[in-house]
């Protein structure tokens, strides 16, 4: 495996009832969401995986998720850490190897190895890129890697919003940004139903 080779990082929580999906939970009751998710992150990998890529698993809790046997054992994982979204998410671009790295949420049905190979492609004249949701978060985050990312990235987001993307990009001042597919993730029941599963 080569330095530069691109990685594709999922973001994945043990899917324990009450911890994961809460506001689905809500309309669902907690165990169907939590089981909800665990079927879901399994279909997505299935979809995902390709030999394009590196596919790397970040996980929470952290010494909970090293050791899990919920996750498919072949796929590397790394701990995400404490700290908000940002935080974790920006742990995971200062420890990646050399070259273009993209982080997604389990949480994205309609997400396939075409969406994820035009971020790949748009990192190759961006400094970053993005998957919008139409919520005004993202799916999708992804970097060059050509160096370290800025030390303002992710600061003052404000998560779970409809700021989250353009505040995001805002932590990237003079960085050309490519935005690629909108996609939904699932949040609520209206969210699945929107979906049709």
């Amino acid at each position: 495996m080569t330095t530069r080779r691109p990685h594709l990082v999922i973001m994945v929580k043990e899917p324990h009832p009450g911890r994961v999906k809460t506001r689905l939970g809500r309309d669902l009751g907690m165990t169907t969401a939590a089981w909800w998710f665990r079927h879901q992150v399994q279909s997505l990998l299935r979809r995902i995986e390709d030999p394009r890529w590196d596919t790397v698993l970040a996980v929470a809790p952290d010494v909970e998720g090293m050791n899990s046997r919920v996750w498919p054992a072949h796929l590397p994982r790394i701990p995400q850490g404490r700290g908000d979204l940002g935080d974790r998410m920006g742990r995971v671009f200062l420890t990646a190897p050399v070259g273009p790295v993209c982080i997604i949420g389990a949480d994205i049905p309609g997400v396939t190895r075409a969406h994820i190979a035009r971020a790949f492609a748009a990192l190759g004249n961006h400094d970053a890129c993005f998957g919008p949701a139409p919520d005004g978060g993202y799916w999708l985050v992804g970097m060059k890697q050509a160096t370290r990312p800025p030390r303002t990235l992710f600061q003052n987001v404000r998560w779970s919003t409809e700021h989250a993307l353009a505040d995001t990009m805002a932590s990237l001042p003079g960085k050309r940004i490519a935005l690629i597919d909108e996609l939904d993730d699932v949040d609520t029941l209206a969210d699945l139903q929107a979906m049709g599963k």
